[in-house]
């Protein structure tokens, strides 16, 4: 058995809550277990530079862990001064993966930005932000309808994420921290809801990994997203 005593396909208990704070169009908190991120969506009326005057719109994200998340006080990186190489390449995963999820020609010239803020972190923390930031996501984009800032829907696909690995030698679901700090191989997927992949991020931290583990990571990470598909539908349903 793993250290949370679940099966090797087996996800942490997962919740999507909607409407979590009152102010931004679009507001989650997901939970993985004992990760929490709070997911915001907020809606400007234009658009970076680079798009201004081709009529279409930009999804963006930034994020970042609160001090507490974890076992101990980590300085905000405000404080700092710059933001660090790991929330930089979390950030741009998160925006890359939520464009995938809508048509941004359909968008008009409006920017959706997407804030993951982690305040309890125990694995899995980039995939949770994914998976709920998609649901506050579809509901900025319900807020753009209701106002008749755009005429048409432009979500094109649900987006989720988990995490898979190589624990103990064996292809495990969903990691949590003690198995992701000790797992010999770490992997990360972004999927659609039609079962196209968006990005898969691996790393042996040991032994290299075999084709035949890779795909069987792959299908345990199939699973598990079809599992939070199932969970989005019900909350935005709610």
């Amino acid at each position: 058995m793993r250290p949370s005593n679940r099966t090797p396909d087996q996800m942490r208990p997962v919740r999507i809550t909607r409407n979590y704070t009152k102010h931004a169009e679009g507001s989650v908190l997901v939970e993985f277990g004992d990760t929490k991120v709070i997911c915001t969506a907020s809606i400007e009326n234009s658009v970076p530079r680079f798009l201004k005057g081709k009529g279409q719109g930009w999804i963006t994200a930034e994020y970042g862990m609160l001090p507490r998340s974890t076992g101990s006080r980590m300085g905000r990186e405000a404080s700092r001064g710059k933001q660090g190489g790991r929330t930089l390449e979390i950030q741009r995963l998160i925006g890359r993966s939520l464009r995938a999820a809508i048509d941004l020609d359909l968008l008009g010239e409006n920017t959706i930005t997407l804030d993951c803020d982690v305040i309890q972190a125990d694995g899995g923390t980039r995939t949770a932000s994914i998976t709920g930031a998609c649901v506050a996501l579809v509901d900025a984009l319900r807020s753009l309808q209701r106002s008749k800032a755009i005429k048409t829907d432009p979500l094109k696909q649900m987006i989720a994420s988990v995490s898979v690995g190589i624990f103990e030698g064996k292809a495990v679901l969903d990691l949590d921290y003690p198995e992701d700090s000790n797992a010999e191989t770490d992997l990360n997927v972004v999927m659609t809801e039609h079962s196209g992949l968006i990005e898969v991020q691996g790393t042996a931290e040991g032994e290299a990994f075999s084709r035949e583990q890779l795909n069987e990571m792959l299908a345990l990470a199939e699973k598990g997203i079809n599992e939070l598909f199932e969970l989005q539908r019900q909350a935005l349903a709610e």
